[in-house]
């Protein structure tokens, strides 16, 4: 077994909006390999969804996307999701 690590790395999928072309979704990976915590993210422009690796939170990966001009919301992740069940 050669996976480096010792626990496992968690999984976010994220449903980004608002791209139009294969650049955005390349400029959605980048912002998203930036964010602290983050060891792999690929975006895929057709289907519309972001999958990341690591122990980012999801809502500090929502916050990014959004603050770059695009829409972002948990798609379903590997881990839990919706851990508190009280939104707006």
């Amino acid at each position: 077994m050669d996976q480096q690590g010792s626990h496992q790395v968690r999984e976010t999928v994220l449903a980004v909006s608002g791209m139009t072309c294969g650049g955005c979704a390349n400029t959605v990976t980048r912002i998203l390999s930036r964010i602290p915590g983050v060891v792999g993210a690929k975006v895929d422009f057709a289907t519309g969804r972001a999958t990341i690796e690591g122990e980012a939170p999801p809502a500090e990966l929502i916050a990014a996307v959004e603050a770059a001009g695009y829409g972002a919301k948990d798609a379903g992740s590997d881990a839990q999701t919706g851990g508190s069940n009280g939104g707006d």
